[in-house]
């Protein structure tokens, strides 16, 4: 057994972070149990959970009982060896698209050919397993888990063809839906979303390259990556329908296996660059909401008895959330919308804005405008379309006397809902000019009494809620 040496250094956090957030499932095939323990060790660090088997025989056994994302074996050991291990499963229906990584000290050209022969993802020299390891696992899990359970949409007016691209796609972790020719597979798309589609090309009703035009020419489905599948090799045809949209062109007949792995580099390189053009609009989103809330920060700080308001109110709605069980991409909407709810004030004069007196009837019709104001400055910013009614909502009322526009009930939506409850407790609570912040006992009672008039009674009960919790802790 080669010797088996790893850096002390661990992942960033962002890597352990989507480790353990997948929790994926490894299983170790190692006939030596020291290198088992430190396999297991570094793996368990990167967030998996590790099986361990002693033999191929042992780790065929147990690939077979249970699921695993990633297996990772060596090649001599008892009972079975490891190439005898990677023929069994990979002949395995259910369990054949399981990527395998064979680390071994027995790196010949010979045995590195036979083992991708087998099907096998990696050959790692033990040697190199201290620089690659780490790296490859990182990058095959990361794959497996972006292109299992995608959908594939498969049109070809064979049923023959059809059945064989099916099992194949369905084996290799796909789920696949199929039409038999173009008009069906239009109807198909009206409710469902493919990750990809492979078609053929000569079709009745509707051929491949009328269906490709179609596909390519509608916005929803022009991201979806199109294969087209034929016997015709002509050089002409295959420009043809790149032109049109296609993404690549198979010449029938073709290997199944082939097709597969061409499935799954389309799909891997479709995932990633829409996750990098994520990242990226997610890093300017952040941009624009940090400029935003500097902005609001700095109208409140004008003001000592408004300073740290929109905070307080952001606060208090990711605590509501919470308490009425948002995911986590909720919980941050309610976070933003909690920050950025008066940013609307930025469009009232300060005379009126400032004033260390009640607003007469004149100046209050003109701070009513905020709530549209801050929707108008925030409407040309796609990211933020969602908190939008939130902004534009925050001092509606449930019994429909509240504005802009005089909403009721569930029309307002629940954001704003929640907005106004918060905001509502933290106005009452705190000092201004012309009075005491109320106690918090008096403020809850005041909220109590303005449930289902002018405040949710469900958000009201969250809040109750939450507050119950806080002082029992």
């Amino acid at each position: 057994m080669g010797e088996l040496v790893y850096y002390d250094k661990h992942s960033s956090e962002e890597e352990r972070e989507h480790f353990l957030k997948s929790s994926p499932r490894i299983l170790v095939i190692d006939d030596s149990s020291t290198v088992r323990t430190v396999l297991r060790r570094e793996l368990e660090q990167m967030g998996a959970k590790v099986t361990e088997a002693f033999d191929g025989q042992n780790g065929f056994e147990t690939a077979i009982c249970e699921d695993f994302d990633l297996v990772i074996t060596d090649i001599e050991m008892p009972r079975m060896d490891g190439f005898s291990f990677c023929e069994k499963l990979k002949n395995h229906d259910a369990k054949k698209s399981i990527p395998i990584v064979i680390l071994s000290s027995k790196d010949q050209e010979e045995n590195v050919e036979r083992g991708f022969k087998l099907g096998v993802a990696a050959f790692i020299p033990k040697s190199n397993a201290k620089t690659e390891l780490r790296e490859r696992v990182r990058e095959l899990l990361g794959r497996n888990v972006l292109l299992r359970r995608r959908t594939i949409l498969v049109v070809d007016d064979s049923v023959a063809t059809r059945h064989l691209v099916e099992k194949s796609l369905l084996a290799a972790g796909f789920y696949v839906v199929s039409a038999e020719n173009g008009a069906k597979a239009l109807k198909l798309l009206d409710n469902h979303r493919p990750d990809l589609i492979l078609s053929d090309l000569n079709m009745p009703e509707l051929d491949g390259v009328g269906l490709c035009k179609i596909v390519h020419a509608n916005p929803e489905l022009s991201r979806i990556p199109f294969i087209i599948m034929s016997s015709n090799g002509d050089r002409s045809t295959m420009r043809r329908l790149l032109q049109y949209g296609a993404s690549a062109y198979l010449v029938k007949p073709f290997n199944l296996d082939q097709l597969v792995v061409t499935a799954e580099q389309f799909l891997s390189e479709h995932f990633h660059r829409i996750s990098r053009e994520k990242e990226r609009l997610e890093a300017e989103r952040q941009i624009i909401i940090g400029s935003i809330t500097s902005l609001v920060l700095a109208l409140e700080a004008r003001d000592q008895y408004t300073r740290g308001h929109s905070e307080s109110v952001a606060a208090f709605l990711v605590d509501m959330a919470q308490e009425m069980a948002f995911d986590a991409e909720r919980v941050e909407k309610a976070r933003i919308a909690g920050k950025l709810h008066d940013l609307g004030k930025i469009g009232i004069r300060d005379d009126i804005l400032l004033k260390p007196a009640p607003p007469s009837n004149e100046e209050w019709e003109i701070l009513k405008r905020h709530p549209s104001i801050g929707a108008e400055i925030l409407s040309p910013i796609p990211s933020l379309a969602d908190i939008i009614p939130a902004i534009a909502g925050h001092h509606e009322r449930i019994d429909g006397k509240g504005y802009p526009e005089g909403l009721k009930g569930d029309r307002i939506h629940l954001l704003a809902r929640m907005i106004a409850v918060a905001d509502t407790y933290d106005a009452l609570t705190s000092d201004r000019p012309y009075r005491k912040g109320f106690s918090h006992e008096k403020a809850m009672t005041i909220i109590e009494e303005a449930k289902g008039s002018q405040l949710c009674p469900d958000c009201v009960q969250s809040f109750f809620n939450l507050v119950e919790k806080k002082m029992r802790t």
